[in-house]
């Protein structure tokens, strides 16, 4: 079976999240033996494409400060993209790596991956960005199958666009974790007393600001307790602010570096917090799960569905249930030791073969039923 990954993640993102996932997923597919899979990316800025030992990107890597050099991105794009799709003809399975107004490439079965419905959902939070809802909405109509990463966003997806549940499935992600046989010591700007560990940007849904506000609540967090924020922009303007409001601005540490640094400090936490209002997935709890640090987390979205019984809930709107939650699990070492041994099994759950092997009978399926 030919599969075509297009190019459109690769042209865009130079790593995370998304473009791993497509990556992980054609190198799983590219070692069965039923599928021949290329990635279509004349060029590209990813780092991962770059060090591709299987042959399947039908492309060059370019450093991303060349690749912003506008008009020659755009005319390489136009150019080259409909020479490189045709040379192609027709694949049997395209597989469209983010969201276009209009189909590129040619497929007997088009698959487009549903990741949230963030835009959908707070759509206050991307006033900048109005076009990206529109061609989510276009992708998954001209789409035989949509694959959704949790059976949340298959629910948020069947809901807001009205799409045929059986139009859709459901594959988990899965997690590269960074091997520690040398890990990194944790840098400058570590706190001296224990801390709870959050990871990722905190604005607006991630909810930063209710989980600051419930540790600022909680004598008991705040004498023994700091907070480290992993990633990230630097603490600055409105934010110091209302961490100097709260009376916290001392206690809450900024840090970034690479993830074997992050993975120190998921080792070194005591309870990592994740009080975000709504997920797609939600890699940070597995990585949480995977180095041995128990988990306190929003019971909403897809939370609960890769958390399961390895972590203790709060609802993300209220700071007091959020502090409740972790004064409970900080308070109580035999409810840790439980969370860290269930994450351990949990997390095993989620892997890249897994995820690849479940889209393969997908794909194997779809082009069955035409």
């Amino acid at each position: 079976m030919n599969v075509v990954f297009d190019h459109q993640i690769f042209f865009n993102q130079q790593f995370g999240g998304i473009s791993r996932y497509y990556f992980e997923l054609a190198t799983g597919l590219a070692s069965m033996d039923a599928f021949d899979v290329s990635v279509v990316a004349p060029f590209h800025i990813n780092e991962y494409l770059q060090h591709d030992t299987n042959f399947i990107v039908k492309g060059f890597y370019f450093n991303q400060k060349f690749y912003g050099s506008g008009h020659l991105t755009n005319w390489g794009r136009s150019l080259l993209l409909p020479v490189e799709y045709a040379l192609f003809g027709c694949a049997d399975i395209i597989h469209e790596t983010y969201y276009s107004p209009v189909p590129v490439g040619r497929g007997k079965t088009r698959v487009v991956t549903v990741y949230d419905m963030i835009h959908e959902l707070f759509p206050a939070e991307f006033k900048h960005d109005p076009g990206t809802s529109l061609a989510k909405k276009a992708a998954v109509t001209r789409a035989d199958h949509v694959i959704c990463i949790s059976e949340s966003t298959r629910h948020d997806l069947v809901t807001i666009l009205g799409v045929d549940p059986t139009k859709t499935s459901v594959v988990h992600l899965g997690h590269s974790f960074v091997s520690l046989d040398n890990p990194s010591s944790p840098g400058q700007g570590k706190p001296v007393r224990s801390y709870l560990l959050y990871v990722g940007h905190r604005g607006g849904y991630k909810n930063f600001s209710s989980f600051c506000q419930a540790y600022a609540g909680s004598p008991y967090l705040r004498k023994e307790f700091d907070i480290v924020a992993f990633g990230g922009a630097p603490l600055q303007g409105a934010e110091n602010v209302f961490l100097e409001g709260l009376g916290i601005r001392k206690n809450v540490h900024q840090l970034s570096g690479n993830d074997r640094l992050l993975a120190s400090y998921y080792q070194g936490a005591a309870l990592f917090v994740y009080p975000s209002q709504y997920e797609g997935f939600g890699i940070p709890p597995l990585e949480a799960m995977h180095f041995g640090c128990p988990i306190a987390c929003s019971n909403t979205s897809s939370i609960p569905e890769v958390v399961g019984n390895a972590g203790v809930y709060f609802d993300p709107s209220s700071p007091e249930s959020i502090r409740s939650a972790l004064e409970h699990v900080l308070d109580d070492d035999s409810l840790r030791a439980e969370l860290i041994v269930n994450g351990a099994k949990r997390v095993s759950m989620f892997s890249w073969q897994r995820c690849s092997e479940q889209t393969a009978e997908i794909y194997k399926t779809i082009c069955n039923e035409r």
